[in-house]
Order: C-alpha cells, then structure tokens, then sequence
C-alpha cells in the first residue's frame, strides 16, 4: 500500500527511515531564557516515538532582542546548548532525526511585546497586524545578521542536532522579506535585482558552511509561489532553488502563499485544496538534483504516498496531522488507517490558539501539548457511568471514561451521534467536520461503550438504573428572543432549521438572515447563488448584524475564504443593525444613528443569533447519583476544541 512512503531517504549525509517530517509548527511551551522544556521534549519526542522520520522544532531565535514572540526557542546562547542536547537524545531515541527551524522575525518583529523596534532591509511597513515601522538596517548591521544565523547553526551541530532549517518563506520576517521585492528597496548589494535580493540569504549558507563544514545538513523553507500579485512566481523559485542548491543547500522545503495577505495559503484550512503545494514541488524538484518536501495539506498517508508515488515530492512536512495523531505513521505502516485520528483542517487547536498565547492544543487529540501527563490512568474504582448527550463532548467523555476501565452507557435523544457537528458539516467547505464525529464513534464502539440512540438520559432513568455518575453533555438551541416582534411568525425559521435539511428557505429566492456571526456567514455562503449561474435559482441574501464586522469570532483565514465568497457571491451585509421587528416580508432595524431602515421582499427571514446551554438534568439528578458533571455546550457555549477538551478534563479524574 505505501510502497514510497516508507522507503529511506538522504539529505546530505543525514539517512532518514521515511518520507514522514513533522515540520516547524510554533507550539508555545517556552520559557523566556529560550531552553527547551520538558514539554517540548514529551511533544517532540511523541512524533518521533509515533514513527516520523524527522522533527523539526518550532522556529528558533538566533539572537535575544529579535524574537518572534515571547518565549521561542532559542540558540543564540552557547548556555541553550545543554538543553538542545537533551531533545536530541530523545528524538534519536526512536530512531528519528531532528532538526531546528532558524528564523530572524526582522520586519515582524513584534514590538508591542519586546519593545523593541523591528529592523529590516526597508523601512516599509508590512500589512501585519502587529503594524510595526521597521527600520532599514546599515550594510553593517545586515553582515552581523548572517553571523548570527551562522552561529546559531553551529550551536545547532554542537547540541547534537542532525540538521537546521533556515525559514525564507512566505515573504516575511528576515530572510522572506530581504527576498521579497515588496520590502527590500535597498541600493546596495542586498538590494535591487533578484539575485542582488537573494544575496542575504547566500551569505548565510557561506558563512554557515564555514563553521561546520560540508557534512552538516542545512535545508531551508520557502514559498513555491507566493499567490499574490506582484508576488514572487513558480519561475523565479526555480531559479533561486537552483542557486541555492549550487551553494551548499541540502534540501528545500516548499511551502506557498506570503503573510499576512495570503495566511490561508501558508496554513490552508478545511474546504481548501488538498496537497496545494505539490504541484508547486514537483516544478522545483525537475531543475534541482536534492531532495524536495512538501507542506501544506497533506492530512493522510494516502495522500502522503500519492504526493511521492507522482513525483511531486521527495518527502512529505504532515505538522497538522502529526499534532492530531503522532502516530499516524506507524499506525500506517501496520495498516491501522482506520485507527488514524483526523486532521479536519479545523485550525483551531494548532493555529488559533497560538496566535492567541495559548499553547497548540487540538479538537480530536484532546492530549497534544500534554503528553506528559498520563490520561490513561486506570480508575482506582471503577465506576457505572452515563453519558447524556452523543455530541464530540459526549463522545470524548464517554471514550476517555471506558479507556480508563469505567463501564460506561451513553444516551443520545436522537437516531444519530454528532450534535451541532452534524449542521457544522454541512456549510460549503466543512464537510471534512464530520471526520472528528466518525472516528470519535468508532472509538467509543472499539473501546466497549454502550451507545442508546434515541433514547433520552431522564431523571426517571437515573433514578431507576442508579449509575455512579452522570456526565450531562446535552448540548445547546438556537436562541430565538421573543423581545423581537414578529419572531414567531411563520416565515420565521433558525439556521438549524436550515442546515439540517427541514425548512423550506433553502428554496426561496429573496432571503434575511438576522445574525452575522460566524453561523449566519455559513448559512449565506450555504445559500446564496447570483443570476449569473442560469444553472439554478438565483437566492438574494441579505444579512444584518449588530457588529460592525461579520464572522468576527471566525479563525483569520478561515474567515477571509469565507468573507470572499460572500461578496462573490452578492451577499448584502449590513454591519451595525439592531433589528427592531420582523414583518411578513422583511425587517425592520436600526441604524448606529437611531434611523430606520427596512428590508423587504424576503420570503423567509433566518435567525442566527448564536446559542444557548440545554441542561435539564443535572439539577434534578444531584441528590441521585454520587456525582455529575457538565461539559460541553451545556455547560458553556464554545467551539468544539472547548468541548472535547473539557470533557477529557472530566473523565480523566473520574
């Protein structure tokens, strides 16, 4: 089945078992003196114990004033050296390779953290959102940059480090934004010409080699293309990968899009092209003879050993599914796909949460970034438990529970698993949701739970039946406030409604959607469709929202695809409204002036204004049970990293 997915490979001198990398991917389990943690060596050294061939770390600091973000790592201190020899030691362990990504934030530098002023080969403002005015470096300042990079990879070769990775993607932070035309204005040899722009990053590899030697593996990552106009083509990255194979580079990483303006390139979410970046590979490897990986969406081995079968690529950077699963690889290798926890693309756990300071965590592997702690304990006692409530946060209760030698019942009041995940499914671009419930039934069937689908968990049922403790995941409704006039009529239906297939709106062809959260956008991107596709029924979408942004809780790139869409598809959004009544035909609202305004000519009028908890039991059964506990949307409305994540919190402790 994976005839080269598992075959060794070469870069440079280092001999790797398979094609399978785990790329840098910033975590956030670091402390400020830039040492690697225990943490890091328990996540880390899971992926190479799960069976991947190569770690790369997070991105690394090359000198203690330019760092991105607070606590990366670090190796601009021979003092960090010990602490890298222990992460070597671990990986190597497994029979894995490890490597550090070495990055200068330059330009991106985030001040408003350090307080220091960003530096970088122009003083031109990048459209990130830390909107920060770097200043231009002196020739000087740029030559002691490239010692520093030169440094950090000989600390990296001294720690006991197999390999280091220069990050010169994207078209951002140092090494990106020197080779970027769109911030190196400079006139003096870093600047002007492709070759003068690619200058920078020569002198590094140079001075590097100069430190340890010929043998030492030094790849880098870069944009294959960066998907902008203006931006750097297919045709000039083959160029300058040839050039940078010519002076000593081992291997290259080929990534895609800039940041911040193509982010959902560089991550790209659910709904995007699988693989993106392959074709983009495969173009780079026909004009250099070293090995050539590729990152971005490749979220199974399937498509890991399509990638390489086709000549795409050499090896294959899985960051996403390594965080979901660590290991995916060996559980490929003995054919246990379907054992494989899946990467959805959700973003929510691995990127997200970073962006936000809160350590990478995931919505189906409620353990990444605590891989220290032991959620497997068996119970002391083992315990009679139900679960009310067949949503992720149920599934996850109830899965943990019986993995820990609980018996364990679930309830679900309708005919199938899934919850709200079965309508978050359903909006374009998010049918890969539904893998978290499909994979979290099958393991709560393999690991013995007793799952009564529709059947509802009642008081007269926990009195009856007498468990030890009762796990309320019961969910959350549609908010519907009667404080609107209007509310109740009968072209008045929730986004549920729609989504789950039992309401006529998705027929009509004039439409008001009430609510502009993240919900409401889907609903519209789900139904809207202009006159310019005479293929089907033209349906008029018009929303209103009392924010002046929409989809404001949405993940950045995830919204940005979305937001597109809608205006693509002539979606009428109209920001800070407060609906004052519903008609038989429209609505009514208000504008941030106190004016009124109307919508009319809808057939049907949608509310998506958000959720509310649903627990109906818990209180009645207190006095019944030993325990209960609520998680979930019944216990607080949240997203589904929230849920999975409170509800193992639950049932390790039971």
């Amino acid at each position: 089945m994976f005839e080269h997915l598992f075959t060794p490979i070469k870069i440079g001198s280092m001999e790797l078992k398979n094609r399978i990398g785990l790329p840098p991917m910033t975590v956030g389990y670091g402390q400020e003196n830039g040492n690697v943690t225990d943490r890091h060596n328990s996540y880390y050294g899971a992926r190479a114990k799960g069976g991947a061939s190569l770690i790369m770390t997070e991105s690394c600091a090359i000198h203690p004033d330019r760092k991105y973000g607070l606590h990366p790592l670090g190796l601009y201190d021979d003092a960090q050296i010990p602490s890298w020899e222990n992460l070597a030691k671990e990986i190597q362990s497994y029979g894995a390779k490890v490597g550090c990504q070495l990055m200068d934030p330059g330009p991106e530098g985030m001040e408003l953290l350090t307080g220091i002023q960003p530096v970088g080969p122009s003083a031109v403002l990048s459209r990130s959102v830390f909107r920060s005015l770097p200043r231009e470096m002196t020739t000087g300042e740029v030559e002691a940059v490239v010692e520093d990079f030169a440094e950090a990879v000989r600390r990296a070769r001294d720690a006991g480090l197999d390999c280091v990775q220069i990050h010169a993607a994207h078209g951002y932070a140092m090494v990106g934004s020197f080779m970027s035309p769109f911030f190196n204005k400079r006139t003096d040899r870093y600047g002007g010409s492709l070759e003068n722009r690619l200058q920078f990053l020569l002198e590094i590899i140079e001075a590097s080699r100069a430190k340890v030697g010929p043998d030492f593996p030094i790849t880098l990552r870069m944009s294959g293309d960066e998907r902008r106009t203006g931006g750097r083509t297919t045709q000039e990255t083959q160029f300058i990968a040839r050039t940078l194979a010519e002076a000593g580079v081992d291997s290259i990483e080929i990534s895609g899009g800039v940041i911040p303006t193509v982010f959902h390139g560089v991550v790209p979410p659910q709904g995007t092209e699988l693989a993106l970046n392959a074709p983009y590979a495969k173009l780079i490897k026909e004009v250099v003879d070293i090995p050539i990986m590729c990152v971005g969406r490749i979220n199974s081995p399937r498509l890991a050993e399509f990638v390489i079968a086709t000549g795409e690529a050499d090896m294959v950077s899985m960051g996403r599914a390594l965080n979901a699963d660590p290991d995916m690889p060996n559980k490929a290798a003995e054919g246990r796909l379907d054992e494989i926890r899946p990467c959805v693309g959700c973003n929510e756990g691995c990127i997200a949460s970073v962006m936000k300071g809160i350590p990478a965590r995931c919505i189906i592997n409620t353990q990444a970034g605590r891989e220290h702690e032991d959620f497997t304990t068996p119970a002391e006692q083992p315990k009679r438990i139900f679960v009310a409530g067949g949503g992720p946060a149920g599934l996850e209760a109830a899965r943990l529970a019986a993995v820990r030698g609980h018996e364990v019942t679930l309830f679900e009041s309708r005919d199938k698993l899934g919850g709200q995940v079965n309508l978050a499914s359903v909006a374009p671009y998010k049918q890969e949701t539904s893998q978290v419930i499909r994979y979290l039934a099958r393991e709560v069937e393999k690991v013995g739970v007793n799952v009564e689908l529709g059947k509802k968990l009642t008081p007269e049922l926990v009195k009856k039946l007498k468990p030890d403790t009762v796990i309320v995941a019961t969910g959350a409704k549609p908010i519907r406030p009667n404080s609107i006039p209007g509310i109740d009529g009968e072209n008045v239906v929730s986004s549920w409604e729609v989504l789950g297939g039992t309401s006529k709106a998705a027929l009509s062809g004039n439409i008001v959607i009430i609510g502009g959260g993240l919900v409401g956008c889907e609903v519209a991107d789900f139904l809207a469709d202009t006159e310019d596709n005479t293929g089907a029924v033209p349906t008029k979408v018009t929303m209103l929202e009392m924010q002046p942004r929409m989809a404001i809780e949405g993940i950045d790139e995830v919204r940005h695809l979305l937001m597109q869409r809608l205006h693509e598809k002539g979606v009428e959004m109209i920001n800070n409204a407060t609906v004052q009544e519903i008609l038989d035909d429209g609505v009514i609202y208000t504008t941030p002036e106190g004016g009124e305004a109307r919508v009319q000519g809808a057939e049907f009028i949608i509310v998506a204004l958000g959720s509310q908890s649903v627990d109906e039991l818990s209180e009645e059964i207190k006095t019944m049970v030993q325990e209960v506990h609520v998680t979930g949307d019944a216990q607080q409305v949240a997203r589904i990293l929230e849920a999975t994540a409170g509800a193992a919190e639950i049932a390790r402790h039971i």
